[in-house]
């Protein structure tokens, strides 16, 4: 059990200087900004992102070819799914008994094929800037979880968008990934990081606890204090920046004062049954950790898949022994446990499943222990819940599943329609941090197909 009070330090002296860091004065006296309503009615309140780091093999998982060319087809066998038709990998046994709820897109693309770091990128965002790769830079576009929550922010105490467990780095030691943090938006609205494994006994939230010596009491005096300067400002015409300013301030107070919010995290909580459903390892405590965090009212998180790009579905060696032996069973038991846990619990409706990736495989099987490198030319994504349509295969790969034979679409198309499913408008205009207009998702379209 936790036992500490709310909040660190840290997180009291950044919330103190939310005002340099997070929204911009532009930002805040534009209507764009300041006016939260879209206009489009949410069909999820809420998004989980489970985000399959190094580019999972279609060919292996979902969209299998077992009458293809020898050189291409891979050891596994296909399996029938609950979706007539439609078959998965022998090792996707539990996920394959829910395909009725789901969408496959078989006939993803787009222009990347070398960087993971590019690959994430387009995967998350939409924008596709070509092998530019690099670490996150304060240019990107805006993951998701920062658009979502600060245009539908929470209705009640909880973090806008959380990312777990890691942040993922381009290569072991290099830069973080982009696509899972605020770029142009400013770091204010970086995701709430949990960097702990919520499979260790014991597991809390350092940040959302406050040491001995600081009560709730003074923590709230300090926040007194900080509305009280946020009121001083001479100028009336900067009044409604300052009320923005005060109001921001007055919920991070609130988030990080809230049980409720501190209850999100009690993973412990859930009955052993269902956590060993889901999985005793991070991943699957991590996308566990995912649905409490949604049902406190959490609008976006995100979960990615690997430490580093190229530690677990990058498989360029041993593609078939690392999928047999942990990256299958590991994603069948969580994937499929969340969406029947999300059904039993009637949330699946409200909430919108993504389970992205950098890009596919290749449709020819290399002499490094039988592996696969990367393919973007053709590729597999799975959509669930939130208003996307349940039982269907948008899309379709050519005999080898190297190329689309059928529908293509992109990841600006498939950002675009998530955007709208959770009530944004992926065309919308928001001033960044220089005031420079910026549209969400500039090549975006919907996908009417998709949804339900």
């Amino acid at each position: 059990m936790m036992s500490k009070q709310l909040v660190s330090r840290r997180e009291i002296l950044r919330i103190g200087s939310v005002g340099a860091t997070g929204l911009s004065l532009d930002q805040l006296l534009n209507a764009d900004v300041i006016n939260r309503s879209s206009g489009i009615a949410p069909r999820a309140t809420s998004c989980i992102i489970i985000h399959l780091n190094g580019g999972p093999s279609h060919l292996d998982m979902w969209d299998m070819k077992p009458n293809g060319p020898s050189e291409s087809r891979g050891e596994f066998k296909p399996i029938p799914s609950s979706l007539p038709g439609i078959q998965l990998c022998e090792h996707l046994p539990r996920l394959s008994q829910v395909m009725h709820h789901c969408t496959l897109v078989r006939s993803m693309h787009h222009s990347v094929n070398n960087s993971h770091a590019a690959a994430v990128y387009v995967s998350l965002t939409g924008h596709d800037r070509g092998e530019a790769g690099g670490g996150a830079k304060p240019t990107d576009h805006p993951c998701p979880g920062a658009i979502v929550s600060l245009l539908r922010p929470p209705a009640q105490d909880a973090v806008g968008h959380v990312a777990l467990p890691y942040q993922t780095t381009e290569g072991t030691g290099g830069p973080p990934q982009p696509g899972f943090f605020a770029g142009w938006l400013g770091k204010g609205h970086d995701p709430f990081w949990v960097l702990q494994d919520p499979n260790v006994d014991g597991f809390g939230i350092p940040t959302l606890t406050l040491p001995s010596d600081v009560s709730p009491e003074r923590l709230a005096a300090r926040g007194q204090l900080l509305s009280r300067s946020g009121t001083q400002m001479v100028d009336r015409r900067l009044h409604a920046a300052s009320s923005a300013m005060t109001d921001f301030k007055g919920r991070a107070f609130d988030l990080l004062t809230s049980s409720r919010a501190q209850q999100a995290f009690e993973i412990h909580r859930e009955h052993e049954q269902l956590r060993t459903s889901y999985g005793r390892n991070i991943y699957g405590q991590s996308i566990l950790l995912a649905r409490r965090l949604i049902e406190g009212g959490t609008r976006v998180v995100t979960m990615t898949w690997a430490p580093s790009a190229n530690d677990t579905w990058d498989t360029h060696s041993s593609n078939f022994k690392r999928m047999k032996s942990t990256l299958l069973p590991q994603f069948d038991a969580a994937c499929s446990t969340l969406l029947t846990d999300l059904l039993q619990r009637g949330m699946l409706d409200d909430t919108l499943v993504a389970v992205l990736g950098d890009f596919g495989r290749t449709p020819t099987i290399n002499a490094n222990d039988a592996g696969r490198d990367h393919w973007n030319h053709c590729y597999t994504i799975l959509l669930a819940g939130g208003g996307i349509r349940a039982g269907y295969v948008h899309g379709a790969s050519s005999r080898t599943g190297a190329w689309v034979a059928d529908h293509p679409v992109t990841p600006a198309e498939i950002i675009a329609t998530m955007y709208h499913l959770l009530g944004v408008d992926y065309r919308r205009i928001i001033n960044d941090q220089m005031g420079r207009p910026q549209q969400i998702v500039p090549d975006g379209r919907l996908l009417p197909e998709i949804l339900a």
